[in-house]
């Protein structure tokens, strides 16, 4: 567990390290450096790098936070990489389940796998459910997350590397845009951001505008139309169980 400077989370949680690349959205993967890192420093939960790695003790940890939380799952991973037992997503889903006061946000790139196991999880209020999509040849994503039983779907349109026009957001609550950071990111044309949230209010979908990126992304910001748009979709959250 870890606070996190993730502007649309408070706080990242991750039962799984891990992953490899499969779509152009991974170029410059953020967590396999981080991991590198981490593995560098000695940290023994990085010991393997960023080989795909399952942490049972990861799993109690959700039920210590006393306060209702917004979880960023697997920030470090994708829960649905193949090499992720089913078995574990189910413990993984099970405490979230358990944990009703918090909001989980599990992204993943693998919407194939998550669609063929959806009818196996139990798909809570507080599981949100996301899809990366980077660029229009990753759409497919949308129409397999639709299917899905996540009853909060989103879309996470970072690194936005291509024009996304036309959207089909039926089904969608969310959509977040941002542009690609590092030591050498790839141009997003200003005009995609102004499409996709043009989308976004023609039906009426939260629209979340999380960065211009670049080398230097804290001098670029979050401005947009000389705005921020932090838009989330409602929040309910219950008591423990």
């Amino acid at each position: 567990m870890a606070q996190s400077s993730i502007e649309w989370t408070e706080m990242t949680w991750n039962p799984t390290t891990g992953c490899d690349k499969v779509s152009q959205g991974c170029k410059f993967c953020y967590a396999e450096v981080m991991a590198k890192r981490l593995m560098a420093m000695g940290i023994e939960k990085y010991k393997d790098g960023f080989k795909i790695r399952t942490h049972e003790d990861a799993l109690n940890t959700p039920y210590t936070w006393k306060k209702s939380k917004v979880v960023f799952v697997n920030s470090m991973s994708d829960l649905f990489h193949k090499d992720v037992p089913l078995s574990f997503i189910k413990k993984v889903f099970k405490v979230m389940n358990d944990n009703p006061q918090h909001v989980f946000q599990v992204l993943t790139k693998r919407a194939d796998i998550l669609l063929q196991y959806s009818d196996q999880l139990k798909w809570t209020h507080n599981i949100w459910m996301g899809v990366s999509v980077e660029d229009k040849r990753v759409t497919d994503r949308i129409d397999l997350l639709r299917q899905s039983g996540a009853r909060v779907k989103f879309l996470s349109c970072e690194p936005l590397i291509g024009p996304l026009p036309d959207l089909n957001l039926k089904g969608i609550d969310w959509v977040i845009v941002g542009g690609e950071s590092g030591h050498k990111p790839r141009p997003m044309d200003p005009d995609w951001v102004l499409d996709i949230q043009e989308q976004c209010v023609r039906k009426e979908v939260a629209f979340f505008f999380k960065q211009w990126g670049g080398k230097n992304k804290k001098k670029n910001g979050r401005m947009l139309n000389g705005q921020t748009y932090d838009e989330m979709p409602e929040i309910e959250l219950q008591k423990s169980v």
